[in-house]
Parts: structure tokens; sequence; C-alpha cells
């Protein structure tokens, strides 16, 4: 069966190897001028990691960029750390239904514990250590886990690895549904502080915000974004002008940034310490972004916004609520909004606002490119992905994660409906991510720099045994609402083991299906005659045939007499070159003999970039084909043989296969010069 393939639904084929994320590359096409993706250059967008400025770059022109990758990186980074101010300290007194009393000694040792957390997870473990960790300038948990399993013996160890870096991110997908929720439901609540009787109006409106800012992702980020930066920064500034004045009035507060009010609170109140580290662990959520986003912004740009702007404003602020409580113990029922004026606090609910909704948007973002990475790594299939900048490799948009994503959030915010409720939930999803990143590092401590074994036990020790601590306090958190982020974990786990596993099943049925090229491709087309043109093959496994190449010449009776067999290899590494990317080769049948007419085309890609193969092979690249060439490609359609379970589990692949973008669109292929030919295989 042939059908167009701009008729066909998103197809199941993928033609790469390995795994990945896209990052560049999106030209126009000859009659595809109309699609979703706009141009983007094949190069890297520059980051500050690794720009030299050049000799044609002055002094003053690196500052000025310098500062902008930094208000940037702190509008879209810490957006999530930056509104936890919002609701952690309240949270912290509001557990078990007010077990920790706002007295002075409590407070103190929350504050205290409050700082060292921001101080030794933050700054020390993620700014100054693990971003250090980095392959070729990218960074996050599935990046770390290519880079433990590419130094790792064994392919067990190598898997095992991996598997925990999928681990990761499927508990940073389970608190991705709650960050959007949380943050905004904590900025409207601000409302109550300014007429209770607006306590009906906070979920509808944040029902409402929350909507339209999942609906706006598909005109992408890049205009909005411009914007996060300077509204962030005016953020972390109000946060500090609002903690000053509390710290002037209440200067004794500054002693709980002495570690010995933190230690005492937990020797003299064990239990109530255990139970602090629930709410605590709040102030960090959120820190996974500044490991992810290092190839958006680079290393430095995102030190020096924590640096210079967020930890200081983020300490100021917790000192002055810790201060306003000192005097006031009721204003607990929410202290961030009461630290200000009344006259202050409409204004401030409308940046706090704002402030959420970019919080949100970071998480959102980060989603995306999670899920992207993952379908690079074989573990999920390839969806259709937008390409929303034309400089920024980064800003994607994958519009099933985007509505998966919305409906799930909308289900918490309606089954919730409180932000101090949510915080039960909130917690123990991003402290298993802690532990697996701690884990993953100092294995990259060990194998990459060569660390000595007393810095790893110290690292592991000191960090690990917080994060411990961190990760059992939460605990208690899963029958209060913490089972919902793992139960969103767990399930996309399993979705993904699955997907790999059956993809296995199915290259080998699919390698069956199409036959060994070169034992194959000479017989088949003997005596076949050849019609003037190019005709390109993608090839899912090299030396493989693809079933196009028998389909169209059985339909045809003809075969195109230039073949071009084109597989695309992903790397591990995040970019290559453009100039690396394209090898051709005669088609060889034997070490002396080729096969007249017919090349082999190796694309090799990055598991951060994308691949037009229009840009990369048509004139403006390696000059194979142009706007006549035939495009065939292969569709395959999955069912199962013998028991139920078999036949259950073929239909749940094709379903999945389903949701995965089509190769034209992935690989911008001409569509009205495409072919799909659809056939079925057992698994």
């Amino acid at each position: 069966m042939i059908l167009p393939v701009s008729d066909m639904n998103s197809q199941t084929s993928d033609f790469l190897t390995e795994g990945g994320q896209p990052a560049s590359a999106n030209p126009k096409v000859p009659g595809n001028e109309t699609q979703s993706s706009p141009e983007i250059p094949l190069e890297k967008a520059p980051s500050d990691q690794g720009s030299k400025g050049g000799a044609e770059q002055t002094e003053p022109t690196r500052k000025w960029r310098n500062l902008l990758l930094t208000v940037a990186a702190l509008g879209v980074v810490f957006g999530d750390i930056g509104t936890s101010p919002l609701y952690s300290v309240q949270t912290a007194f509001a557990l078990a239904d007010g077990a920790i009393a706002p007295n002075p000694e409590n407070i103190m040792g929350i504050i205290s514990m409050i700082f060292w957390s921001l101080t030794l997870i933050v700054a020390l473990k993620y700014c100054v250590l693990v971003m250090h960790a980095d392959d070729e300038g990218e960074g996050g948990v599935l990046v770390l886990a290519a880079l433990v399993a590419r130094k790792m013996r064994g392919q067990k160890a190598k898997f095992a690895a991996i598997i925990a870096g999928v681990v990761g991110a499927t508990v940073f997908f389970g608190d991705s549904v709650i960050t959007p929720a949380i943050s905004v439901l904590s900025a409207i609540e601000g409302l109550e502080v300014i007429a209770p009787a607006l306590e009906e109006v906070v979920v509808p409106i944040a029902i409402v915000i929350l909507t339209a800012l999942f609906l706006v992702q598909r005109f992408g980020t890049g205009k909005v974004g411009r914007a996060f930066g300077p509204i962030m920064l005016l953020w972390f500034l109000t946060l500090a002008l609002a903690g000053v004045e509390h710290i002037v009035r209440h200067p004794e507060i500054v002693a709980a940034l002495s570690p010995h009010h933190a230690f005492r609170f937990g020797l003299d109140h064990p239990g109530l310490f255990f139970l602090a580290l629930g709410a605590v662990v709040l102030t960090v959520t959120g820190v996974e972004a500044l490991y992810a986003d290092m190839g958006h912004f680079g290393a430095p740009a995102i030190r020096r916004a924590w640096f210079m702007v967020a930890y200081p404003a983020l300490v100021i602020n917790y000192l002055g609520q810790g201060g306003l409580l000192l005097t006031d113990p009721k204003a607990i029922s929410n202290p961030f909004f009461l630290m200000v004026p009344a006259w202050a606090r409409i204004p401030l609910v409308i940046l706090a606002a704002m402030a959420t909704i970019i919080a949100s948007q970071a998480v959102i973002s980060g989603s995306y490119s999670t899920a992207k990475q993952a379908s690079r790594l074989g573990f999920l299939q390839n969806f259709r992905t937008v390409y929303t900048s034309k400089t920024d490799h980064g800003q994607i948009y994958i519009p099933v994660v985007n509505y998966l994503l919305l409906a799930l959030v909308l289900v918490v915010v309606v089954a919730f409906q409180d932000s101090t409720k949510l915080a039960t939930a909130y917690g123990i999803a991003v402290t298993m991510t802690f532990l697996i990143t701690s884990t993953l590092y100092a294995i990259y401590l060990r194998t990459y720099a060569h660390s000595p074994w007393w810095q790893i036990v110290l690292y592991l020790v000191v960090i690990g045994g917080i994060e411990v601590a961190f990760f059992s306090a939460n605990i208690t958190k899963i029958e209060s609402g913490g089972w919902l982020p793992l139960l969103v974990a767990a399930i996309l786990l399993a979705v993904m083991m699955f997907w790999h596993r059956w993809s296995a099943r199915a290259k080998v049925a699919l390698i069956e299906k199409e036959g060994y090229l070169f034992s194959d491709v000479e017989r088949l087309l003997d005596g076949v005659p050849k019609m003037p043109g190019t005709a390109v093959y993608l090839q899912r496994f090299r030396g493989v045939m693809p079933y196009a190449l028998r389909a169209s010449v059985e339909l045809n009776d003809s075969v195109r007499e230039k073949l071009l067999f084109v597989h695309v290899v992903r790397t591990r590494v995040p970019h290559i070159h453009h100039v690396d990317r394209v090898k051709v080769e005669p088609m060889r049948l034997t070490a002396d003999r080729t096969l007249p007419g017919a090349q082999m085309v190796t694309i090799r890609i990055g598991f951060m970039d994308s691949c037009n193969m229009w840009a990369l092979l048509g004139p403006d690249g390696a000059g194979l084909v142009d706007e006549k060439t035939a495009w065939h490609l292969t569709h395959f359609r999955y069912a199962g043989g013998g028991n139920a379970y078999s036949r259950f589990a073929a239909g749940a692949y094709e379903t999945l296969n389903d949701t995965a973008d089509s190769p034209t669109r992935r690989f911008h292929i001409p569509p009205h010069k495409a072919c799909e030919y659809v056939t079925t295989i057992n698994l």
C-alpha cells in the first residue's frame, strides 16, 4: 500500500540509531514554506560558556553580552527558586496542623536551615561542583548519566547509569506537574490577604492563568523570554527590599546565619526538625534548572546570576520573614505578603503572579527538553517538535507534552485548591532527583576527575547526607499527597521502559522484514529499468535494505539511476560541527566491487542537534539532492501474535508510535516529493 506522506498521520519509524535532543536547523524547503518550524541556523546558538569573544569582539561588547546573558539566566533559570519565599516559610509552620510553633527558637532554627540549604545544595553542590560535569557545555541529569555510562565497563553497568538518568527525568516531570500549580496558586492567594472574601476566586483565576500560559506556548518563548530577565530582576530586588526593613528592625535575626541554630533546633526537637525538612526543601526546588540550562546560558552566566542577585536577595528575604515572625507570630498566616505595608500588597500580588508564571514557564520548557532528550536516548518516541526561535536551539515546543502537562496541572489545582495543601505533595520527587544526581556525580568524580576517595566520601557525607535527610523527611508526605508526583513518575517510567523494550523487539522484526542490503540489493535491481533522477531511501539500520526500495521497485517496475541510502547516527556528544556531519561513499558490495549509481550517506548528529536533511543534502549543503529528488519512506504497522498480552502490547506500541513525529517533519523532507509505503509486521 502506498500513500502520500501529506495524508499520513505522524508515523512511527525512527531512522536514528542513538539518542539526544534537537538543537538547530530548519531552513525552508521547496513546497514547505508554510511549515510551523521557522528557519534556524545549523550551528549551536552561542553561549557564555566557551565563547572567547574573538578578535572582532571588543571588551565593552563582551561585557554587554555577558550582562544580557546573566539577566536572561536570572529570568529563566531562577524562577522556581525565586518564588519559593511565597510559601516555604509559611508551609514550615503549617505542617501537621501547626506542630512547629512560631516561637523564637523555632524561627531561628528554620531560617538557619533554609540559609544552609541554599548555601550547600544550590551554591556549593550545583553552582560550584556539579556544573563542572558537562558535555561540551550541556548539562542535566540525562547528560550526566550519559557521561558516566561512557566510562562504565560492561553493558549492564552502562545501562544502569542510563536508567538512573531516566528515573531522574521521570521524577523531574512528576514535580513539573506540581510546580506551576503551587507557584500560581501561592501568588493568587495574596488576594486573600487583601480581602478574605476573595478566597472563592483564587482557584478560578489560577485556572485561567495556567490555561492561558499553556495555550500561548505554541507561539514560543522568544519574545516573552526577553521580558523574563527584567521582571525577575525586579522581583529579586523586591524580595531584598521587603526583607531589609525587617532585618533593620530586628537585627538579631542575622544570627540565624550561624549553623548552630539549625543544629540546636535538631538536637532539642528532632521530631520537629525532621518535619521541618519537608518544608525547607521547598526553598531549593527547581535547582535542577541550574544544571539543565547550562547549554542555553553557559555556566558563568548562571553563576553570576546566582551569586550576584538571586542568592543575596533570597537570603535577605528569608531573614526578613524571620524578623517579622519574631515580633508578630500571627503573621505566619502569610508572612511573605504581610512583610510589606497594605498599600504595596496589590502591586506585590501582581508582581508575584508574573514571577510565578515565569517560574512555571521554566519548568514547562524544561519538560520539553527532558522529553526530547529521552526520545533521543531511545526511551520515548520522537514527538513532533516545533523550534520557536531562529537563533536559540533550546527554545522548542512539543504539543503532546504541553497539553498532557496542562491537563495534569489543572487536575492538581482542582484537587488541592490550596498552595499549603499542595506543598504536602511537593518535595519527594525533587529529593529523589538530588540523590540520583549526587550518586552519578560521585561516580563522575572518580571516573573523569580522578578525585581522591577522601574527597568523594566527604562530598557524599556532607551533601549526600543532607539530601538523604531531605528525602527521608519527604517520605512522610506520600500519604498526604506525595504519591501524586511519584505516581506520575512511575507511569512515565513504565511507558519509557515499555517503549525501550518493544522498540528493541521491533528492531529485530524490522530487520527480518527489510532484509540485508548488500546481499539482496543487487539481485533486487538486476534487470530493472533505470529512470533519470535521484531517489533517497532512509535506512533505519546500517546494512539493512529499506523496505521502501523493494516496494517502489515492485510497484513501479523501475528505479532511479542515482540512489542515496541515508543513515543517521546520533552520537553521545551534544553537537556535531556542520563540516563533520555528512559522509558520502560509494556503496560497496564487496571490498573491490561497488553498485553503480548507489551511494551510502551517513549523517552524524549530536543528541542536542536536529537533522535537517534538506539543509544538509540540498544545494546549500552536500549538493546531493534537488527539487526533483524522490524521497521514499516506510511506515510500519505492528501486530501481535499468540497470547493476549502480545496483542495488547503490540497495540500499545502502535498507539505510542502514532504520537511520534513524522519523518518528513522531523527530517525536513519536502512532503510533496515523498511517498510512504505501508506494511505490517508481527512483533
